[in-house]
């Protein structure tokens, strides 16, 4: 894991890319400059009823202007909140948090579900070997044409209305897809399934779990799962997503 920075962030631009879906900008120097593919930040609320920080994962990564991009469902009150910042309002930002994806040079197929598809578009972008995204939606899609920047997207969707009707695993069989590693983010039944399907197939899979998470620097235990071997310090089945995680190579953890 990375060195973590403490900021105040300052929103660059923040607009509504779909029904409850933001897309904000932030400048944040040292945050920016540390960040990798699948990590994460935690961002506080200034209504001081709510002190715990909110994890949203890194969409996108801008280096040479020093800011990075989250694109985020609102959920609850605290992102709701941040949905309500304009631009040149401050943020409180800890990052970047956890462990990102691993770039290896075999041919990937990147998958993304619902609000777990913004995690993996910088991966996308910085992945130099044959990529194949497969973007999955419940019914209005978000960050389409970014993905589709970056090389061939196919899209599922729950209820038909664009591409295949059904899920990620249904559009690449439905397509022939293949690939030597799967990256991938979403739900939790989906990731067991694309688990199952890179164990069927014998690829190298990593996974990024979606967790609520206390403090998001592992001192709370908040956000464990199990683990198929014991961890060597505690000896027990439990992995803290906020630290070991988010992404995990599929085969490491029980879901």
């Amino acid at each position: 894991m990375t060195d973590k920075v403490l900021d105040n962030a300052i929103i660059i631009r923040q607009e509504e890319i779909a029904t409850d879906v933001y897309s904000m900008w932030l400048r944040t120097e040292q945050i920016a400059d540390l960040a990798k593919p699948g990590q994460f930040v935690a961002l506080y609320c200034t209504d001081g009823s709510r002190l715990l920080p909110r994890p949203i994962s890194i969409c996108e990564i801008d280096r040479k202007d020093h800011s990075i991009r989250l694109v985020y469902r609102v959920v609850g009150k605290g992102t709701e909140e941040f949905s309500a910042y304009h631009t040149g309002a401050q943020l409180r930002v800890v990052g970047p948090l956890g462990n990102g994806y691993p770039k290896k040079s075999k041919r990937a197929l990147l998958l993304g579900g619902g609000i777990g598809i913004p995690p993996i578009l910088q991966l996308a972008k910085e992945l130099d070997s044959e990529k194949t995204m497969v973007l999955g939606y419940r019914d209005e899609r978000f960050l389409e044409e970014e993905f589709r920047a970056q090389g061939k997207v196919y899209i599922a969707t729950e209820d038909g209305s664009f591409g295949t009707q059904g899920n990620v695993l249904d559009a690449i069989r439905e397509n022939g897809l293949d690939g030597e590693i799967i990256y991938a983010c979403g739900p939790m039944p989906m990731l067991r399934a694309v688990k199952a399907f890179a164990a069927e197939r014998g690829m190298e899979c990593w996974i990024s779990l979606e967790e609520r998470m206390a403090c998001g620097i592992g001192a709370c235990l908040g956000c464990v799962c199990r683990s198929t071997k014991k961890d060597a310090h505690t000896h027990v089945h439990n992995k803290r997503i906020c630290t070991e995680g988010p992404v995990f190579r599929a085969e490491e953890v029980d879901i």
